[in-house]
């Protein structure tokens, strides 16, 4: 059983060196104004290949600048079961009219969601925090288990995916615990209404993923890039007062923590031990959080080329190097 050749709108970015496939291939990139908004393909000159940036607001001096850049990749053009483009026009015409409505969907399902959750929690950040962490490592259960499966029938086996996916839902559960311990579950309506969102995100992304890995990929990069977003603008309007505030345990000893092999395997486009977040107070807290997202954005972006995603840890160390220089 082979699996659609995935491609998609938007690449997510975080300005550091990115990380080059075996074959010359880039893994993403990323930036914005506004940080992390999935858009679909533009209808007109869909193959250009000009792509649009600017740069975020930097939120203190040395920090990482944070970007968007809407871009179309002609080296993730869909390709036949042979590794050749598809040149036929009606092929060509029926996989954009594809991909079209495939992100149509996407975008509408997850501003449908994001109207939703802007009513019920207008003001009440660590709440919003913690229903978008129950939802957004959801998506990552499901991508496992439809590959177990496929392994189990000797369908598709690919090791890489299965560690960079345990990795992020790694990830995602201890941004949910750090939500947690700042008291964003302290509602019954909320854990709520997250589980039973999350349960139905579950089965949609299993048969999303087995229909177009492509689709449940860049679903997945839709709610990241949301999440990402909303970090950004809670610690630009509330910077000052989470300085002033003590970081929570667990954030400290994940971020900080001896064993951060399972960090690094998540970030595939950086160097292992390349990010090492310092803890100094809540700020620095949602400050990774955020880096976090944008991390998991350029994955989903590379893993919609199909067979493009691979372990940080599998590259031989010079690889970085060899980039970098």
């Amino acid at each position: 059983m082979m699996m659609a050749a995935p491609i998609s709108s938007v690449a997510c970015v975080v300005s550091v060196p990115s990380l080059m496939a075996k074959k010359g291939r880039r893994l993403g990139s990323f930036s914005s104004q506004s940080p992390f908004r999935c858009s679909p393909l533009s209808s007109s000159r869909f193959f250009s290949r000009k792509s649009y940036s600017v740069k975020a607001a930097i939120l203190q001096e040395n920090e990482e600048k944070v970007s968007v850049e809407e871009s179309f990749q002609p080296n993730s053009f869909p390709e036949d079961g042979s590794g050749v483009p598809l040149d036929s026009s009606s092929s060509s015409v029926l996989n954009r009219w594809v991909i079209k409505s495939e992100q149509s969907f996407n975008i509408f399902m997850t501003e449908s969601v994001i109207k939703i959750l802007d009513t019920l929690y207008h003001d009440r950040h660590y709440a919003r925090f913690f229903v978008l962490e129950t939802i957004a490592r959801v998506p990552y259960f499901a991508f496992m288990s439809v590959l177990h499966l496929y392994e189990t029938f000797g369908w598709w086996r690919r090791a890489d995916y299965l560690k960079v996916h345990f990795a992020e839902s790694w990830n995602e559960m201890h941004h949910l615990l750090i939500m947690e311990e700042l008291g964003g579950n302290a509602w019954w309506l909320d854990r709520f209404l997250s589980q039973h969102i999350a349960v139905f995100y579950y089965f949609m992304t299993v048969f999303m993923y087995i229909f177009s890995p492509r689709m449940a990929y860049h679903f997945s990069e839709c709610v990241e890039s949301h999440a990402f977003e909303t970090y950004d603008k809670f610690i630009r309007s509330q910077g000052d007062e989470l300085r002033k505030l003590p970081a929570p345990e667990i954030a400290v000893k994940y971020y900080t923590g001896g064993d951060l092999y399972l960090f690094d395997e998540f970030q595939t486009s950086r160097a292992p031990k390349s990010r090492r977040p310092k803890i100094e107070n809540l700020y620095d807290v949602f400050l990774n959080i955020r880096d976090d997202e944008a991390e998991h954005c350029k994955t989903m972006k590379a893993c919609q080329t199909h067979g493009n995603l691979r372990s940080p840890h599998s590259y031989p160390e010079d690889a970085f190097d060899d980039e970098s220089g």
